[in-house]
């Protein structure tokens, strides 16, 4: 049984914060009790915060954004477990510019609940809070929940753009308007072949049997159906089919995610891109910006997931704009 490489009998994330702080003490800073990370460098200009946080599992997602250009700091819970609402309230406090902090919030109740307390503490404070809740998972859009879509992959757009924009110097309700708009003009879509390990059992948390996952969530949440595994061309014109029909209307400009959940090669990654990249094009839309890599995975599940989002021209720059952080490339390719 392959379990995975944890610290005998103890939570790993304490061990992995650490080890990512020491790795990148060029960047970040690590604070404990409560546990929570700061960037060291943020631009003059950035008037307002920007923190975000969510459960352990998903990294690079969402301490490996922290730095200019991106987040200021980072609240990391347990694995697949929202973060203490007092390493929320501890970060945001690190990360508060002169015109208050936002909140990028993934849609999961426990997110949901514990960013709300530390935000109704910043506020008895006297500091300013906006939030940005992201919500693009297609695979819950109309379910019957009490929370709505997930989010999921499209948080890496949200920060990239939302951080971007935050240190032209833009205030907290621009800001908060801008990441909610982000936000509403993506969708994403995963699929799974493997389930993510069990560090109790070393086993795949569930079977599929040859079957895929089609609308996995990044915790390992089942999808509301296993179907047979079509050829990769098939695969992904289908999701990229729903995906687009998913999409709001706007411009024809999209930025395209393609997401490894963990166990999936950059070789296969890197087909996957050309593929969907391809398939953009066939539906007469432009790729505005691609984005390949391991940025949100659900520990090391064996999947990937597609982020579409639709391009306003005045957010073209904020996407190009250079990112000083441990997993965001510097350089984000375009294509006009």
């Amino acid at each position: 049984m392959p379990f995975p490489f944890h610290p005998a009998g103890d939570d790993p994330v304490p061990a992995a914060v650490r080890g990512f702080s020491r790795a990148h003490a060029d960047l970040v800073e690590l604070h404990e009790d409560p546990i929570h990370v700061v960037a060291r460098h943020r631009a003059p200009g950035r008037r307002v915060g920007l923190v975000s946080g969510g459960g352990s599992g998903h990294e690079p997602l969402h301490a490996g954004f922290l730095g200019r250009g991106m987040l200021d700091a980072v609240a990391p819970g347990p694995v697949f477990t929202s973060p203490h609402n007092k390493a929320v309230l501890h970060a945001s406090r690190a990360a508060a510019g002169p015109a208050g902090v936002i909140h990028v919030v993934k849609n999961y109740t426990g997110d949901r609940i514990n960013f709300g307390i530390a935000a109704e503490r910043l506020r008895m404070e006297g500091v300013d809070v906006g939030r940005v809740l992201v919500d693009d998972d297609l695979a819950t859009d109309g379910l019957d929940t009490a929370t709505g879509r997930r989010g999921t992959g499209a948080t890496v757009v949200v920060e990239k753009i939302l951080g971007a924009a935050a240190d032209t110097g833009a205030g907290l309700d621009e800001l908060t308007a801008l990441g909610t708009d982000v936000a509403a003009a993506s969708r994403s879509l995963a699929v799974a072949s493997r389930a993510q390990t069990s560090a109790r059992t070393g086993e795949p948390a569930f079977a599929l049997d040859g079957e895929l996952d089609y609308g996995v969530g990044i915790h390992g949440e089942r999808a509301r159906a296993s179907i047979p595994r079509p050829p990769t061309e098939e695969l992904v014109a289908r999701m990229l089919d729903e995906l687009v029909a998913g999409l709001p209307d706007g411009p024809d400009d999209c930025v395209l995610v393609v997401n490894g959940m963990g166990a999936t090669t950059l070789l296969e990654l890197y087909v996957l891109a050309e593929l969907a990249s391809a398939g953009l094009t066939e539906r007469g839309l432009t790729r505005a910006g691609l984005l390949v890599g391991t940025f949100v995975p659900a520990l090391d599940m064996a999947g990937f997931s597609l982020t579409l989002t639709r391009m306003q021209p005045s957010w073209k720059d904020h996407w190009a704009a250079p990112a000083e952080t441990a997993a965001f490339p510097r350089r984000t390719e375009e294509t006009r």
